[in-house]
């Protein structure tokens, strides 16, 4: 049976989802929905997923949403190659460090990115910069580990690596905008204040169909 994927252009929580599907190289019939006309919010989506978010992955009759659900849905159902851990013990450090990521940098990370890509007119205040203080943080546990090794945790490209990458590039987009410019200091460069972090985005980026994954909207503004 086919997998439906329904998802929107620019949505980290989206793009981890067609990360695994390429790694995975599991077939997939792609519906790009446009956040700008609701379409995520249409009746027949909202029967699959009440909430009106995306992604939502639907595979034959099964439907689940919520991202890490979903990722953890494929391992399960197609697990190779594994995204969880070969080991107990490699799984529950995968859950883990997604947790932490999700629990203490995921929440600022947004902030930012909200407020510099999807407000007209961003303001830049105390919030924001105390916001990028915890990412600059944690971004430094990040890099601790990425110096020990090609992927955050373990030897392989795992979930964990999907989870926290576009979050990153959505981060960094939003930075190269003029009015974050101060902001961006406390970051940027990169290849000088994480260089290891710097080498593991190559690293994703240089993976078999990441370039499917890119979001379309950037791809048509030469992003």
């Amino acid at each position: 049976m086919a997998i439906d994927l329904y998802w929107g252009s620019g949505s980290a929580w989206c793009w981890r989802v067609l990360l695994a599907l390429e790694h995975k190289g599991l077939a997939y019939n792609s519906h790009l929905l446009k956040f700008d006309l609701q379409e995520h919010q249409a009746p027949q989506m909202l029967a699959m997923n009440p909430r009106g978010k995306l992604p939502v992955l639907k595979d034959g009759d099964y439907v689940v949403f919520e991202s890490v659900a979903i990722l953890y849905y494929l391992d399960r159902k197609y697990p190779d190659p594994p995204i969880f851990g070969v080991t107990p013990e490699e799984a529950g450090v995968i859950m883990r460090v997604i947790c932490e990521y999700q629990s203490y940098a995921e929440p600022s990370a947004m902030k930012i990115i909200d407020a510099l890509l999807r407000r007209h007119e961003p303001r830049i205040g105390e919030d924001l910069a105390e916001a990028m203080h915890c990412v600059a943080g944690e971004a430094r546990t990040i890099e601790r580990r990425l110096t020990q090794g090609d992927w955050v945790v373990g030897e392989r490209f795992s979930a964990v690596d999907m989870v926290i990458y576009p979050d990153i590039r959505l981060l960094l987009r939003a930075l190269a905008r003029p009015e974050a410019h101060e902001l961006a200091s406390r970051f940027l460069p990169l290849e000088v204040n994480y260089p290891a972090l710097g080498r593991w985005l190559q690293r994703v980026a240089a993976l078999p169909g990441h370039e499917r994954t890119w979001p379309p909207h950037w791809q048509h503004a030469n992003a």
